[in-house]
């Protein structure tokens, strides 16, 4: 393969403690040209984090040495790999000045980035949509019906792909069919091919990118791709830059089902 492009890494607080050599000696191993490792970015201090261990992005006071690590890091396997600099910036509703500010402090360091939607705002509450499927069927409770939380989230993916967040916004957007991870456990399947289609074309229009995630794969009420594999070649076809990612957070899921979307890229 050529690249992943989202990779989690021993700074992430709800991942694992497997070493940055880990996961580059085994993406060397794979053949792997190019990796970007794309921690969870710190959250605006002034955000509450609604799971539990208040625990879905990295502490601030770490992220320098992060950024020392991987200085460190790409020089050392300089000769084997390309190694890139990069954060997974959560797009937040309410907190974009907050993103904003961030990004111009810390843009200039990075070499890669995504923006993903994880928080959803309802009632003058947050949620993570992915946390759980307890959480996630509790939301679907709170606003009514399964179309409605789909609704919501598509809306937030959709205004962080408008949304002005300075001159180090990142270009790619992050796994835009996370509502799909527990789509299992709902009585039926929500249809949701128009707000599938509306992302895509915004993408495309903007000239961003698609983090091509295979994640999903391996979530048991998921069992697809994010996004799904015919909204993958509707974006080739769209002419929209495509990027895998395996979204690992553990040095064996690098990579993981890889095979199962190689073909489309």
């Amino acid at each position: 393969m050529i690249k992943d492009g989202h990779i989690h890494t021993p700074y992430c607080p709800h991942g694992s403690l497997d070493s940055f050599h880990q996961y580059i000696e085994k993406a060397i191993q794979a053949g792997t040209s190019e990796i970007s490792f794309t921690e969870h970015a710190p959250l605006p201090s002034n955000f509450k984090d609604p799971t539990p261990d208040e625990d879905s992005g990295m502490d601030l006071k770490l992220l320098e040495a992060y950024l020392f690590d991987l200085d460190q890091l790409k020089k050392e396997y300089k000769q084997d790999i390309v190694i890139s600099t990069g954060l997974e910036i959560d797009y937040i509703t309410g907190f974009e000045l907050e993103t904003t500010s961030f990004l111009n402090t810390y843009g200039k360091y990075l070499d890669d980035s995504i923006l993903s939607v994880h928080f959803l705002l309802a009632h003058d509450d947050y949620v993570c949509i992915d946390y759980s499927k307890e959480v996630f069927l509790k939301f679907v409770q709170k606003l009514g019906n399964p179309m409605s939380v789909y609704k919501l989230y598509y809306k937030t993916v959709m205004d962080s792909i408008t949304s002005d967040l300075g001159i180090f916004k990142p270009k790619r957007i992050g796994h835009i069919t996370l509502a799909h991870k527990f789509q299992h456990a709902l009585p039926k399947t929500v249809d949701d091919h128009e707000d599938i289609l509306a992302i895509l074309v915004e993408i495309k229009n903007r000239n961003m990118e698609l983090d091509v995630n295979s994640a999903g794969f391996a979530k048991p009420f998921c069992k697809e791709s994010y996004p799904p594999l015919p909204y993958v070649s509707l974006a080739k076809k769209l002419g929209i830059p495509l990027v895998f990612g395996s979204d690992a957070h553990q040095a064996k899921d690098l990579h993981q089902h890889y095979n199962l979307i190689s073909n489309i890229l």
